[in-house]
Formats: C-alpha cells, sequence, structure tokens
C-alpha cells in the first residue's frame, strides 16, 4: 500500500485496524526524541538505522528483511510491540502535515500556531472513518513535533545520545 493523500478539511473519525500495511515497505522516519524514548527499552543498535538523504544522515527504524516490516511490527497480531512509545511518524501516520501544498485537488491550508499546514490522510486506510475523532489540531500538533524534531536530528546528537551524553528532555 502507498500513501494516497486526500485533503483533510474536517475532523475526522480513525482506529487502526491492524491492516499490517502502514508498518511494511516504507522508511520508519526517527527523531533523537524517539531514539531516546525507545532506547529505554531497546538497544539502539537492534533498531537504529543509518541513511542518507539530501546528503544528510537519517535515521529510521530497522526493518525485517522477509516483508520489509518494521521490527516492532508483530506480523500475527497486527500489533506494534513498541505502541507506548512508537515513533512521531507512527502516532500521526494516517495523516500527513505538509509545509506547502503537494498539488491535489481541493486541498486548502490550515492556520495554527501561526503557521500555514496542509492535512492529508491517507484515503487507502481502512480504519479511516471509523473510531475515534482526531481533530486537525491534534495532527497538526504532532506534525508540528515530528518536523522540529526532525530537523534537529543529526549524527552529532545521536553520538551524544549513545553515549550518554544528551540532556534534552523528553
Amino acid at each position: 500500500m502507498r500513501f494516497k493523500p486526500k485533503p483533510l478539511k474536517d475532523d475526522i473519525a480513525f482506529e487502526c485496524k491492524f491492516c499490517l500495511d502502514c508498518c511494511r515497505g516504507r522508511f520508519i522516519y526517527l527523531t533523537l526524541y524517539d531514539i531516546k524514548r525507545i532506547a529505554k527499552h531497546h538497544d539502539p543498535q537492534d533498531f537504529v538505522v543509518l541513511t542518507t538523504e539530501n546528503e544528510q544522515i537519517r535515521f529510521i527504524l530497522a526493518y525485517r528483511e522477509w516483508d520489509l516490516g518494521c521490527i516492532f511490527h508483530d506480523p500475527e497480531s497486527g500489533k506494534c510491540k513498541i505502541h507506548d512509545y512508537n515513533p512521531l511518524i507512527c502516532q500521526i501516520y494516517p495523516f500527513m502535515v505538509s509545509h506547502k501544498p503537494l498539488g491535489i485537488e481541493g486541498e486548502e491550508s490550515f492556520e495554527y500556531k501561526g503557521q500555514k499546514l496542509w492535512l492529508y490522510y491517507d484515503e487507502s486506510c481502512p480504519g479511516i472513518g471509523k473510531g475515534k475523532t482526531i481533530t486537525r489540531e491534534e495532527i497538526a500538533e504532532l506534525g508540528l513535533k515530528f518536523k522540529e524534531e526532525f530537523d534537529k536530528s543529526n549524527l552529532e546528537g545521536f553520538v551524544d545520545l549513545i553515549n550518554g551524553e544528551s540532556n534534552a528532555e523528553i
């Protein structure tokens, strides 16, 4: 399954149906904030993979070779083994927060905390329209937090975190 963005114009109901698709076949980007939280329970050597993107080091969650699934995803139950401290990007899905329009019909900006954002949801996700209502403000807040944390995630901070030198609060 690939993300099929549809503009999010109103609050929407969402409930994970454990379809297994969102945790496979895509990079799950990590921030230092995410790594620090997960590292309280698991060794970073077991779950962090370094990659480069636009000449910058990025951190992604390790994945299984046989199905490209996240290593913390239980393929039998569909449940996340680290749900209580999962990465910000996982908390956002099946939504997306962008700082510029994607060029999709019907999209409109959403003003939040003085920023102009564009909100989307994955129309292929079977949990959309079911369960608890998620507000656009909640989605925007997670998106801003992810961007803030992602922008300050770098190799130097990762080395400091691994060496126990990080004083950043989570």
